[in-house]
């Protein structure tokens, strides 16, 4: 079936117009929208029912927005609903609070390649599915009754079936793989049995049941709930591209029902004409074991600058304003501003600095600048946890550097014990660091960092503490007596400028 369509690794022509009929290329699309939600979540802006799971209008709306292309319609959202609903059913993301957000498994998925968190994207929507994707043709009536539908999982398992003995890089048209799966006994069933088919209808319960001889075809549910979950789902996540036109008055296998002939489509996916199984496909079906080829990336395109702005003098993707977003301050159009304030933000949601530090790196014309090289450090690459070993609870020192107290207890173990802090405090403490303005230093025995103002007496140190095992701890020195009585860190990595 040769549609004279470009090939699937033409990146620049992803979307392209064949007489009426429009090409969707999805996969590196799919890797590139992926990355731009996780951050959305990291960033709370999206909103979600906590009873149903589904998005808000205006989540749906900002989604579309952050799109490469935007949804495959402007009027029916399609990727930018089933998107949040992907999230919640993978893991990745949680609704608290009325928002989104990341999980630990949503955080791991920002480090590891966006295929295979694709791939487990497809297979966990297949057995926990937040809707039921029928719901979604609205034009059916009496979905809410008792004992009406079936189970979606079975139904989903069926779909994917059919989807997988698809050939791979051919386009298939629609009413042909209608057709093979029926053949093959590959029918998603959705009515329970007859009693439940006179509870479905169009317009009308009585006049439009489906239980009237003639009224009910397999085009009309089983095929409906199968274009539903290939276009919202399977083309979001890049697994087939996708060749379609508008709803209105693309299919005609409805019109012969009382109250058919007054609508112009009988779902928001009417107008899809065939599908292609892509590479990352083959991948997240299990069909290949190799990974489709990673997304490009255009080179160099951010600016670093001694004082710790970031400026961006290329074109970036959406997902990458928003990681730049969550790691520093947007000052600018194309300006980011890195501080010690915006860093402890990012350590606060989760995120690791490691993954800023490679961002830039990869991304960056220069090298990292040596003001931000705290950054690098701030996460020891040789850490099974990605921090040094530090510990409240623990009195002994163990830091990574030449200390002359390695081996031996802290001085502050026969001091009193450093005061508790509550959330509320520690953000209290936090909002009086030195801004960029006062030198900034990482202490290699602690995983903390050091700000210092010598603006004028007292001299002022704080110390922030970051532990995966205790609270965070606020340890201060000041030149005042009697007062700030605590130990702080290793006294000779702070005179040797660590």
């Amino acid at each position: 079936m040769d549609r004279g369509i470009p090939a699937l690794g033409a990146r620049n022509d992803a979307v392209t117009t064949v007489d009426e009929h429009q090409v969707r290329l999805t996969a590196h699309e799919a890797q590139a929208n992926l990355r731009t939600m996780l951050e959305l979540c990291s960033a709370g802006r999206l909103r979600c029912s906590e009873k149903t799971g589904r998005p808000a209008s205006a989540t749906v709306a900002s989604v579309a927005a952050h799109l490469v292309r935007g949804d495959f319609y402007r009027q029916e959202p399609i990727a930018s609903f089933a998107w949040p609903l992907l999230l919640q059913a993978g893991g990745l993301a949680t609704v608290d609070g009325g928002r989104l957000q990341l999980t630990a498994k949503g955080l791991a998925a920002l480090r590891k390649p966006a295929e295979d968190v694709i791939r487990g994207l497809w297979s966990r929507w297949l057995t926990h599915g937040v809707i039921d994707e029928f719901s979604r043709i609205d034009a059916i009536k009496g979905q809410g009754a008792r004992n009406v539908l079936t189970a979606a999982r079975p139904r989903r398992e069926i779909v994917g079936q059919a989807l997988a003995s698809c050939p791979p890089d051919q386009w298939v048209g629609i009413d042909g793989l209608f057709a093979t799966m029926r053949r093959r006994r590959h029918s998603p069933t959705i009515i329970r049995n007859e009693r439940a088919l006179w509870k479905l209808y169009l317009v009308d319960a009585h006049y439009g049941s489906f239980g009237y001889d003639g009224q009910y075809r397999w085009e009309m549910v089983e095929g409906r709930y199968t274009l539903a979950l290939l276009f919202e789902y399977a083309a979001t996540l890049g697994l087939v591209d996708v060749e379609y036109v508008d709803p209105s008055g693309a299919r005609d296998d409805f019109h012969h029902t009382w109250g058919g002939e007054d609508l112009d489509a009988l779902s928001r996916y009417d107008g899809l004409h065939a599908i292609r199984l892509t590479s990352l496909g083959c991948y997240a079906l299990g069909l290949a074991s190799t990974r489709s080829p990673p997304l490009a990336v255009d080179g160099a395109a951010l600016t670093l600058l001694p004082n710790l702005d970031v400026v961006a003098t290329g074109m970036i993707a959406q997902g990458e304003e928003l990681l730049l977003s969550a790691y520093a301050e947007r000052t600018g159009d194309r300006v980011w501003a890195v501080s010690v304030t915006s860093l402890l933000r990012a350590l606060d949601a989760g995120r690791d600095l490691a993954e800023f530090v490679d961002f830039l790196t990869e991304r960056a014309e220069t090298e990292l600048p040596s003001s931000m090289d705290f950054a690098r450090r701030c996460d020891p690459p040789g850490s099974p946890t990605g921090r040094s070993r530090l510990c409240p609870r623990d009195r002994m020192r163990r830091p990574s550097c030449g200390c002359p107290h390695r081996g031996r207890p802290h001085p502050a173990r026969s001091m009193s014990p450093p005061r508790r802090t509550s959330s509320v405090g520690a953000a209290r403490i936090r909002t009086r660091i030195p801004d960029r303005s006062a030198p900034t230093r990482l202490c290699r025995g602690e995983s903390h960092l050091v700000s210092e103002r010598r603006n004028g007496p007292p001299i002022a140190v704080i110390f922030l503490i970051r532990c995966r095992v205790g609270p965070v701890r606020v340890r201060r020195r000041r030149r005042r007596p009697g007062r700030g009585r605590v130990a702080v860190a290793c006294p000779a990595c702070v005179r040797r400028g660590f």
